[in-house]
């Protein structure tokens, strides 16, 4: 990420952090180790030195060795910090200008390690932003210490709710689903609190009844007694025209003029991208397979959306059509690395039981390929590559599917259509390290270091000011764009 041999072009942000460490390892030091396993991950440099202009500049460490030895140490001691995810290649001494410097990097952690906290406490965590380290929140805390159960968050038997608070007609219209799916199952016999039981959406309490999960609450239940649980619960599909705010259509949870369920809400939402006719690429192919492979990857996606939503967090679900893009965000952060989900093959869902029930109903994939999949269709359609982006305090999850197609002679056309997920990756990881070196650049500039048109770079640039990764500065004619800076 970091060209060493130009370290006087860098400025602290949301993934650099620079220690003069001349007396030694700073003790702030474990306040970004903390923030950086905590967010995206980062490189922590020691020997180097930030000017009044925040530029970089090495200082020659006298016993740079020592120094190695002393972090290895502490970063292994568990009164230091709650667990070291680093391996020997993560700590390198580096010549640079002459001088000794540590370089440090520091991945994010895997979700059953976060949060990663310091002084042998765990409410003392930190997270990284373009204003540096800060404390996390008790929010935050929570929703880290519950993804890192291995346990589906979904699962907990309700006992305070009573199964026949369920709404009959999304049970029975599921069960129709299910039936045409999956013709001559084995649960068709059984009665509803039976197959809720199989399902995963009810279960047994301490007092001998049958109660609603999680799971079957969201699914099956009312709005009203479903904010009980979940107090941030909402669910909101709008259309937007571009020359307006206006809503054209739209469906929310809290309306009171349907149950306000996530099956119910998968269900109308579905209909309307199905026979919306405004899909603009869906109207330009004439084939029925093309309609379908669209149709599927909006399933994808919404599905997608659905099944890893924390739906204890703030901001509720929101899938937003505009004319130029189909937006699906939700609450909670991707529990596997981005470009993982990308390449396929590993699925940890937030919501295994929900996650279940629309696989019971051949709606969604349980083997991670249903992101690669949606890449794939969207490469079919020569459309810009979809964007997955992430945000934090509060943790939110939004994928972007861009109707903008690729212009067939551009030259890097034929790159955006091949590897599933590899292009996005490299392209943005481009776009850092240019800002990196060159501090800031227009949307010109980073269209020919890049070699792409200007919608497409803009997509990724959208992604990562999302990410609060990159900030854009000035008015459209004159906008410059560089990373966000930390605040010293």
């Amino acid at each position: 990420m970091i060209d060493l041999r130009n370290v006087e072009k860098y400025k602290e942000n949301n993934r650099i952090e620079a220690k003069k460490a001349l007396g030694g390892l700073p003790h702030s030091i474990w306040e970004t180790y903390s923030a950086f396993a905590n967010t995206l991950g980062g490189v922590i440099l020691l020997g180097v030195e930030e000017y009044r202009d925040k530029s970089f500049h090495t200082v020659n460490l006298p016993d740079p060795h020592k120094l190695k030895q002393e972090f290895w140490q502490a970063v292994n001691d568990p009164k230091k910090v709650s667990v070291n995810i680093l391996s020997s290649n993560d700590v390198q001494i580096q010549k640079v200008n002459g001088d000794n410097i540590l370089v440090i990097n520091v991945p994010r952690a895997d979700r059953s390690y976060r949060p990663v906290y310091i002084e042998g406490n765990p409410l003392n965590c930190y997270r990284r932003s373009g204003e540096g380290d800060y404390k996390c929140t008790k929010e935050e805390y929570q929703t880290m210490i519950r993804d890192a159960s291995a346990a589906s968050a979904d699962m907990r038997i309700l006992e305070e709710m009573e199964l026949s608070g369920c709404n009959a007609d999304s049970i029975r219209e599921y069960r129709r689903r299910m039936k045409k799916s999956r013709p001559g199952h084995v649960w068709e016999a059984l009665t509803d609190d039976e197959f809720l039981m199989k399902m995963g959406a009810a279960g047994i309490g301490e007092d001998g009844k049958i109660h609603p999960t999680s799971a079957g609450l969201l699914m099956f239940g009312y709005e009203y007694d479903i904010v009980r649980a979940f107090p941030d619960y909402f669910l909101d599909y709008r259309e937007e025209r571009g020359d307006s705010i206006c809503c054209e259509d739209r469906i929310c949870s809290s309306s009171g003029e349907w149950s306000g369920n996530v099956f119910d809400f998968f269900c109308r939402v579905s209909q309307k991208l199905r026979y919306n006719g405004k899909i603009p690429f869906v109207l330009e192919h004439g084939s029925r397979a093309d309609v379908k492979s669209v149709q599927s990857a909006f399933r994808e996606a919404l599905v997608n959306c659905l099944v890893n939503a924390d739906y204890y967090g703030r901001g509720g679900i929101v899938v937003l059509k505009t004319p130029d893009a189909l937006s699906f965000s939700n609450p909670g952060s991707f529990r596997i690395d981005i470009k993982t989900a990308k390449g396929g093959g590993l699925s940890d869902s937030r919501n295994k039981a929900i996650q279940k029930m629309f696989t019971m109903i051949a709606i969604g994939e349980r083997t991670g390929r249903g992101i690669p999949n949606i890449f794939r269709v969207w490469r079919e359609q020569n459309r810009m590559e979809p964007d997955i982006s992430q945000s934090f305090d509060p943790d939110r999850t939004t994928l972007t599917l861009s109707f903008l197609t690729v212009p067939a002679d551009n030259p890097s056309a034929k790159a955006v259509r091949s590897t599933e997920g590899a292009v996005t990756a490299i392209k943005r990881q481009m776009i850092i390290d240019y800002l990196t070196e060159h501090i800031e650049a227009s949307l010109k500039e980073l269209a020919v270091y890049l070699e792409l048109d200007g919608p497409t770079v803009r997509n990724y640039l959208r992604g990562l000011m999302s990410e609060e990764i990159v900030i854009a500065l000035g008015k459209t004619r004159n906008r410059v764009y560089k990373l966000k800076e930390s605040a010293r």
